[in-house]
């Protein structure tokens, strides 16, 4: 009995053996999907006799999904960061229910076969949709990047308006409508994926966009020390005038409304703090390092 088992573990073991193996699960997996085959027939026999059968409809759907998934990745692998894989993917969900619908059995064409174009139009649509600059608009953008391109490798260096209108064979109005229109189509959104990151939260464009509107916190507080220097040993008067003319850029005028003083006193008083600082300065220059 053992001489017979060891037997039978070195045949499994030779290369003979593992053809075997290798064949018989090539036929099993070829009956596997023969019975797939029949049973899907079957389904979709009873679902045209029954088109309003949920139930069937749910088979084909579960059966075909992976199908809209692999097209969608295709698809989504060609396109920019902002397009999500799942919009994909339930656009194309309902481009295979559309197909579902019309499918022909007497026909003889495959499923599979039929059902891909109208997933991958599903998809398109979708895009087209998520697009909101028009098609013709963006056509024109795409002539315009193309002729730059070529006047660009022509003379080495970038081609006149009147170059690219000879180039397109249009007048220099309308190439300048259309340099106006194709700017529309280099706009980005405030929340397209700027990079990903480890934690919940991608970073995005909005949150790298320098304003230019703010204050360098640095600088602010730098003005506010230098101020305390310079303000130092004033008095209220003095201390406001440098402030209100220096940091407010209010005038003499206004400062000497503001203070209830003439604007010649306000002048007097301006001219006299700056010496004082001057010669202040003067003294500590060596603090400074200069």
């Amino acid at each position: 009995m053992d001489v017979l088992l060891d037997a039978q573990e070195s045949g499994r073991c030779s290369p003979s053996g593992a053809r075997r193996d290798s064949q018989e699960s090539m036929e099993v997996r070829m009956a596997t999907t023969a019975v797939q085959n029949v049973d899907m027939t079957e389904v979709w026999t009873k679902f045209k006799a029954d088109p309003t059968s949920i139930e069937l409809r749910n088979r084909l759907i579960e059966r075909y999904t992976p199908l809209v998934r692999y097209n969608g990745e295709r698809l989504r692998s060609k396109l920019p960061e902002g397009v999500e894989l799942d919009d994909l993917i339930s656009a194309g969900i309902f481009g295979l229910m559309d197909a579902i619908d019309a499918f022909d059995m007497e026909r003889g064409v495959k499923f599979e076969t039929y059902c891909v174009p109208r997933i991958r139009g599903a998809m398109l649509d979708e895009l087209r949709t998520m697009d909101w600059v028009p098609r013709l608009v963006r056509s024109k953008a795409s002539k315009l990047n193309e002729a730059t391109k070529l006047l660009e490798a022509r003379y080495g260096r970038a081609p006149t308006t009147h170059e690219l209108s000879v180039t397109m064979g249009i007048s220099i109005d309308e190439l300048e409508k259309m340099k106006a229109d194709a700017a529309a189509v280099g706009l980005v959104s405030l929340n397209k994926k700027w990079y990903e990151t480890d934690s919940y939260k991608d970073v995005r464009e909005i949150d790298v966009l320098e304003d230019k509107r703010s204050e360098d916190p640095t600088r602010r507080i730098g003005k506010s020390d230098l101020m305390r220097l310079v303000t130092k040993g004033l008095n209220r008067n003095e201390r406001l005038i440098i402030i209100l003319y220096y940091y407010e850029e209010m005038t003499m005028k206004e400062i000497g409304a503001t203070l209830d003083l003439s604007e010649s006193r306000v002048s007097q008083m301006h001219t006299s703090i700056v010496q004082r600082l001057q010669e202040q300065l003067g003294r500590r220059r060596v603090e400074f390092g200069s």
